[in-house]
C-alpha cells in the first residue's frame, strides 16, 4: 500500500500539475516558435499578447454570464474563447500593420525587429492593465472536479488523496485539438504549405508565387489564437493576473529553445520538459519517500530548490541548452 501511496503522491502532485503546465507551455512555445520560423525574429510580446487576449476572454465571459449565458459544466470562458481570438487577433494584424511591416519592408536585421517586439510588449503590457486592472482574477465557473480528493480515498481505501480538476483535463483536451488541428493545416492546406515554404527558403517562396502578406497575416492570426488559448487555459487552471504573463515568457522562451526554434514539434516537447523540471525540482519529496522507505524520517523537506525559484530552474535548462546544443533537441534554428 505505500508503494501505491507513493505513486498516487507523484501523480496527485507532480505528473498530473505537470501535464496541464506543460500544454499550456507548449500552446504558447508554438506561438513562440512559429513566429520565429516564419517572420524570422524573436517576439518577447508574446507573453503580454497571453495576458491581453485573456483579459479579452474574461471581459465577454463576464458579459455572458451578465446575460445568463453558461456552458453547462464546461467553463463559460469556453465560450467567449473564439471572441477573444478574433479580437486578439485584429490588434496583431494592427500591431503588425503600423510597427512591424515597416521593418520588413526596409529588410531590418531581426535583432531590431526584436528589440522592437520588446517596446511592443510594454505597450501591450500597459493596454492589458487598462483594460482589467491588476488584481488577480478567477473566472473558472462549471463543474470544479472529475475526481475529488474525498471520493478518491473513499474508493480507493488509500491514504493519500488524488484530484483531478476539471479545468486540468480542459487544457490537456483542448490542447491535443489545438496541436491536432495545427498540425493538419500546416500538412494538408495550400495556405500552411505556402506558410512552411516561406519558413524555409523566403526569396524561391516568393519567386514561387507565393503571397508574403498573406502568409504574415495567416502567421499573426494563428499566433493569436495559440496566445489567447493559452493564457485563457492558464488563467482557468490557476487564475488570472497580467504580471504573471510576463513572467511566463521566460518558460516559454525556454521551452521553444529547448524544442528547437522555429520547429512545432520540438515547442511541444520542449513544454513538457520545462513543465516536468520545474513541478519536479520545486516537489517537497519527504512524503514520497517516507512511502518507499519505510522508518525513514528525513530532518527537511528533501525539497532541492523552493517554489520561489521555479523560473530558475527554466532558465537553468535554457543556458544548459544553449551552450551544449543550441538547435534544441529536434534541430531547430541555431540561436
Amino acid at each position: 500500500m505505500d508503494i501505491l501511496n507513493a505513486f498516487v503522491a507523484i501523480l496527485n502532485y507532480i505528473i498530473v500539475p505537470a501535464t496541464a503546465y506543460g500544454a499550456q507551455l507548449a500552446l504558447g512555445a508554438l506561438g513562440v516558435t512559429l513566429i520565429y520560423g516564419i517572420l524570422r525574429f524573436s517576439n518577447f510580446a508574446h507573453g503580454d499578447t497571453m495576458a491581453f487576449g485573456t483579459g479579452l476572454t474574461i471581459l465577454v465571459t463576464w458579459a455572458m454570464q451578465s446575460a445568463g449565458l453558461s456552458f453547462g459544466p464546461l467553463p463559460t470562458a469556453l465560450l467567449a474563447l473564439p471572441i477573444g481570438i478574433a479580437l486578439t487577433a485584429a490588434l496583431v494584424l494592427a500591431t503588425d500593420k503600423v510597427v512591424y511591416s515597416y521593418y520588413r519592408k526596409v529588410r531590418a536585421a531581426p535583432i531590431y525587429i526584436t528589440m522592437v517586439s520588446v517596446g511592443v510588449m510594454f505597450v501591450m503590457n500597459g493596454l492589458t492593465r487598462v483594460l482589467i486592472g491588476v488584481d488577480e482574477i478567477k473566472f473558472a465557473d462549471g463543474a470544479r472536479f472529475l475526481i475529488s480528493a474525498p471520493d478518491f480515498k473513499a474508493m480507493t481505501g488509500l491514504t493519500e488523496p488524488l484530484a483531478i480538476r476539471a479545468t486540468t483535463a480542459i487544457t490537456v483536451i483542448t490542447a491535443a485539438l489545438v496541436v491536432w488541428a495545427l498540425f493538419w493545416f500546416l500538412a494538408r492546406t495550400r495556405t500552411g504549405k505556402s506558410m512552411r515554404a516561406y519558413a524555409d527558403n523566403e526569396d524561391l517562396a516568393l519567386l514561387s508565387g507565393i503571397d508574403p502578406n498573406r502568409v504574415v497575416a495567416v502567421t499573426w492570426v494563428i499566433a493569436a489564437a495559440l496566445a489567447t488559448i493559452a493564457g485563457t487555459l492558464y488563467g482557468l487552471d490557476k487564475s488570472f493576473k497580467a504580471f504573471n504573463y510576463f513572467q511566463l515568457l521566460l518558460p516559454i522562451f525556454a521551452a521553444a529553445i529547448v524544442g528547437g526554434l522555429g520547429n512545432p514539434l520540438g515547442a511541444i516537447a520542449g513544454g513538457f520538459v520545462i513543465a516536468f523540471s520545474e513541478v519536479s525540482v520545486t516537489y517537497a519529496w519527504k512524503k514520497v519517500a517516507m512511502y518507499l522507505i519505510p522508518g525513514y524520517e528525513p530532518e527537511g523537506l528533501l525539497q532541492l530548490l523552493s517554489t520561489e525559484y521555479k523560473f530558475a530552474v527554466s532558465f537553468a535548462i535554457l543556458i544548459i541548452v544553449l551552450l551544449f546544443k543550441p538547435t534544441g533537441l529536434f534541430k531547430g534554428k541555431s540561436v
